[in-house]
């Protein structure tokens, strides 16, 4: 006997048959008789954009085949694909086209399908220029334009946003900004409307993927959402696309958008993109956001966007009479020379930062690292971050000069310096794996964070790696006391090399004796010390104290 779906199959159902019925019904509606397909032959071969697909294929098959996707959907291997250093290479080349994870992944695949196609319409399959025929040459050929052209456009895009990123950057949204810069020069209002349908497709995937959701309040550990944008990355991008936009426009004299709307629909664009959110690293895992300045910053772009692609080709300033004199320079390129140099400015201090490498040295931390295949892994707090203070640039109070703590991976080969897993986020989960592999191979490294909180004082823990057959005590805190005195005892709370131990101080005596087990006791210098479900009480007399607490993750 057949049983019937369950509820999440049944709403997922309800919400593809609601979607067909909508286009469906709009289809009948507008009664389109073609409209649609013509448009799109004029421009596309068959009406399909050739080169968006192509790029799909592209990204997908470096994140199933060089990652290792295709048998780890939501854990790619990421370390190796990040853009790290120039002496790197195969960073630099995968950074653009690699991903952190299958959200990261749809994302930027949605973003790819809703832009791409209008970039790829206004530049078109079809040569547009008067007098020019097609198949007369490799630049006029459809085919050469869909399959090869473009999608060589979009390789080296992302090579160039990944060269000129401040590393390490991982992610196809440098591409898929550069997309939107080029659609905006020539649609503005087109591409804020898809980006719009982008994020309605985003959240039709994310109601396939979970059609219920439950969730309630509870402790989270996370930082702010803005410090998880690559801001730097997006606006190179965009400023590409704005660019290879205008050059076009201004080659083919194609009918301009006037500057209102092409203002209206960057601003848009740069709000709903976050490109408002520009931050800082401080360390200690504190970021400061300049929203203000980032909003000044979206509104003065949008403003010279408009002036650079509505303005006419009258020169600046009168040209001389004399006809040897040289022509003054028309008015678009002046806002274009501006966003050259902007895009410059944002691209020059990445030069420095990606020419850097690892030292030779020992890693910090109080043991030897574990090493797996070239990588080093080990843990580590309050020490240089090694890929960040290399240079030291002060601005707004802010310096470059940080210091971070957690799990650090280095491979020298590579130029790889990262802190893996954060202080916080260990305190928070207690147990990580930490992945490293590259093209075809991937080692998971567990993580393993144990300790006790002292009342009144801090936490004193162990942090424990453990690869194959080898497991190491990583580091030890700083014993801590607990701040109840029983009996005139002060109690605190230290890492053995076994577990831990409690230390009973009268004066200058002082006992030491481990942790009681759960539900056990141990008579430690003169006190009666009890550990009830992980909560460890001081006993003198009638007197009952608890002095420390084990420690627990979520």
């Amino acid at each position: 006997m057949l049983g019937l779906p369950d509820a999440a199959t049944l709403f997922r159902l309800a919400l593809l048959s609601s979607v067909l019925v909508a286009l469906v019904a709009i289809a009948l509606l507008d009664r389109p008789r073609g409209r649609w397909g013509r448009v799109l032959r004029a421009r596309f071969v068959l009406g399909v954009p050739w080169g968006t697909l192509v790029s799909v294929v592209l990204i997908l098959a470096v994140y199933l085949l060089v990652q290792g996707g295709w048998g780890h959907w939501y854990r790619p291997v990421t370390i190796p694909f990040r853009a790290w250093s120039y002496f790197y290479p195969l960073g630099m080349a995968t950074a653009a086209f690699s991903h952190s994870g299958a959200g990261h992944l749809i994302g930027n695949l949605v973003g790819t399908l809703v832009l791409a196609p209008i970039a790829e319409y206004a530049w078109g399959h079809y040569p547009r220029k008067r007098g020019v025929q097609t198949f007369t040459s490799p630049l006029t050929n459809p085919y050469v334009r869909a399959l090869v052209v473009f999608p060589a456009a979009v390789v080296g895009v992302g090579l160039f946003t990944a060269l000129f990123a401040i590393g390490p950057v991982i992610g196809f949204s440098g591409v898929v900004f550069a997309f939107a810069g080029f659609a905006l020069v020539r649609y503005p209002i087109t591409t804020v409307v898809a980006v719009t349908a982008g994020n309605g497709l985003r959240t039709l995937y994310g109601a396939l993927q979970q059609p219920t959701l439950s969730a309630s309040a509870g402790p989270s550990y996370s930082s702010p959402w803005w410090a998880d944008i690559a801001i730097q990355g997006h606006a190179i991008g965009l400023l590409t696309g704005l660019l290879l936009g205008v050059w076009l426009a201004r080659t083919r004299g194609d009918d301009r958008p006037s500057a209102a709307r092409v203002a209206v629909g960057v601003a848009l664009f740069g709000v709903a993109q976050s490109l408002w959110a520009v931050y800082w690293y401080r360390g200690g895992e504190t970021y400061v956001l300049y929203r203000a300045a980032g909003v000044a910053l979206v509104v003065a772009l949008a403003t010279l966007v408009a002036a650079t692609v509505a303005t006419s080709d009258r020169p600046l300033l009168p040209t001389p009479d004399d006809p040897k004199a040289v022509r003054a320079v028309p008015r678009w390129q002046v806002g274009a020379t501006v966003l050259l140099l902007c895009t410059a400015a944002l691209a020059g201090p990445a030069v420095p930062v990606n020419l850097t490498t690892t030292s030779s040295g020992d890693l910090p931390g109080g043991s030897d690292p574990i090493e797996v295949r070239g990588y080093e892994v080990t843990y580590a707090e309050d020490v240089p971050n090694g890929m960040v203070s290399v240079i030291d640039v002060e601005a707004f109070g802010e310096t470059t000069q940080v210091n971070t703590s957690g799990v650090i991976v280095r491979n020298r080969e590579r130029g790889i310096w990262m802190t893996a897993v954060s202080k916080g986020r260990l305190d928070f989960d207690g147990e990580r794996g930490v992945l490293v592999g590259g093209v075809g191979w991937r080692e998971t490294v567990r993580v393993q964070r144990r300790g006790w909180n002292a009342i009144g004082g801090g936490t004193v823990y162990k942090v424990f790696l453990a690869y194959g057959d080898r497991n190491v005590t990583a580091y030890t805190s700083p014993p801590v006391r607990a701040d109840p005195v029983v009996a005139g005892r002060n109690v605190t709370v230290e890492a053995a090399p076994e577990g831990f131990r409690l230390n009973v101080s009268l004066g200058n005596r002082s006992a030491t004796g481990p942790v009681p087990a759960v539900n056990e006791t141990a008579s430690i210098g003169g006190l009666e010390f009890a550990n009830v479900e992980g909560r460890v009480y001081a006993i003198n007399g009638a007197t009952r104290v608890r002095v420390a607490r084990q420690e627990t993750y979520e």
